[in-house]
């Protein structure tokens, strides 16, 4: 068995493809009416035939018991891009306190959305801002050595 993805239920097919490509740059994968798969393993699925696939009738949306999870590496140009578009938040943008940033959203149906700052981003950032690699550990909680790995693949070891 694996994991193949994760399926939404949508109530307006071309208004929530047009949300995922637009705010997060997802393209169509394949087009089945009913349901279209974009890239990541989502998979959209009318609403009316998901009712019909698990015999209900009653769907709650929003119900913020779950969120479809994305990182960005470039966080400031994708809150930027946020600013100008029609997109309800669940919060603006945060940092946590292990550094990373996030910023949450609901999609056209009311499915939240998370979109965090790529680890090795915060840690660049960590770097940038005059942080050793152990004192970038330490605060992000995580070990020296994921953080030794992201500067050799960034080629920024110190």
């Amino acid at each position: 068995m694996r994991f193949v993805g994760t399926l939404v239920a949508v109530k307006d097919m071309e208004r929530s493809r047009r949300f995922y490509k637009d705010v997060l740059g997802l393209e169509t994968v394949s087009d089945f009416g009913a349901n279209v798969t974009l890239e990541g393993g989502i998979f959209l699925q009318t609403m009316d035939t998901w009712k019909t696939f698990i015999g209900k009738t009653d769907i709650s949306l929003p119900d913020n018991a779950g969120e479809l999870y994305f990182e960005e590496s470039d966080f400031d140009a994708f809150c930027g891009r946020l600013e100008h578009m029609d997109v309800k938040y669940v919060h603006r943008p945060v940092e946590h306190t292990w550094g990373q940033r996030a910023v949450r959203l609901y999609d056209p149906d009311g499915h939240m959305i998370e979109v965090g700052e790529e680890l090795d981003s915060v840690i660049l950032r960590f770097i940038r801002n005059g942080m050793t690699a152990e004192e970038t550990a330490s605060r992000m909680d995580i070990p020296l050595k994921t953080v030794s790995e992201c500067l050799e693949r960034h080629g920024t070891g110190e």
